[in-house]
């Protein structure tokens, strides 16, 4: 059986996905047997071909953009085609950061199912969905995610992006659930696997910085906001007056975040020389070398980051 984990990307978090790629191998007693990398916007041309084009995105037309923070989303079904449909994979955002050994999940029984992944709750009067930000696929099952073809489909109206990202096109029948532990939502205690920074405002790496993601549209049950809100894009730009990222009220997740980089520093998966490029860049808070500087040193691997609560 192959085992792939693959971390998908963009040039904006591409810092965060080597953490992660460097997480999820510190974590594993098997790492040497799997397959670990990333997955990167700019390796995938058909991306970018669509720059400024609109597509359907929750009945509605959007305008793609290369620049927002996550245009890497399409990527997140690339893992079946890059292993020629042959054994299994683990597919993540680069937000998740293991603290527990990804090949666990890898080799868990799948109960015949295609897709593996957790429920996100519903919120006032809109339903829980899929969460497609961590899911584990049996490569075999799914011969049909053709991405390239699919994200074409997403500007000539024949798909809906919100569709395709929440999996309402599959069978439910095909799609199972795993434990919370295993994409936790901001949540970091001695059950969490893969620590999921989700909520973009306050990704630890990025306190500081200004704002570069166009937001989610929550005003479609009150269209006047809405409108506002459009109308405020279009004149001033997709990230005008979105203010700055907050830092992250958990300190353990800013801790194990710059606690993985510090190690990726010193072994030289990440140099100095790149991290102040990212900096200068926004892609990083500029105060990261100095968060550097305070961070302990991490418990050694199998240890745990904390105890369960």
């Amino acid at each position: 059986m192959q085992y792939g984990v693959f971390i998908h990307t963009n040039h904006k978090q591409y810092l965060g996905a080597v953490v992660s790629a460097y997480s999820m191998r510190r974590h594993s007693r098997h790492a040497d047997e799997l397959r670990i990398e990333l997955i990167h916007t700019k390796d995938h041309p058909f991306l970018q071909r669509r720059e400024g084009q609109q597509f359907l995105r929750g009945g509605r037309m959007a305008t793609w953009r290369m620049e927002d923070l996550q245009s890497f989303t399409p990527l997140r079904f690339m893992p079946p085609e890059l292993m020629g449909y042959r054994g299994r994979a683990v597919v993540v955002d680069p937000d998740i950061f293991a603290v527990g050994d990804i090949y666990e999940l890898l080799t868990r029984d799948m109960g015949g199912k295609a897709i593996l992944c957790r429920k996100r709750p519903g919120k006032e009067s809109e339903p829980g969905h899929y969460a497609t930000s961590c899911m584990l696929l049996d490569n075999a099952k799914l011969t049909h995610w053709r991405v390239a073809a699919t994200f074409d489909a997403l500007f000539e109206g024949r798909k809906d992006y919100i569709d395709w990202i929440e999996l309402k096109d599959e069978d439910p029948a095909t799609i199972g659930i795993f434990e919370p532990e295993w994409n936790d939502f901001d949540h970091l205690d001695g059950r969490t696997r893969l620590v999921h920074n989700t909520k973009r405002h306050t990704q630890p790496w990025k306190t500081g910085l200004p704002i570069d993601f166009v937001e989610a549209d929550k005003f479609r049950l009150f269209p006047p906001k809405g409108w506002v809100r459009r109308a405020r894009m279009t004149l001033l730009g997709d990230y005008a007056l979105a203010g700055t990222y907050k830092p992250h009220p958990d300190p353990n997740q800013e801790r194990l975040f710059f606690g993985l980089l510090k190690e990726c520093l010193a072994q030289g998966i990440v140099t100095e020389a790149q991290l102040r490029d990212e900096m200068q860049r926004n892609h990083v808070r500029h105060d990261a070398l100095e968060v550097l500087a305070r961070t302990p040193d991490l418990p050694p691997p199998g240890e745990g980051f904390l105890k369960a609560a």
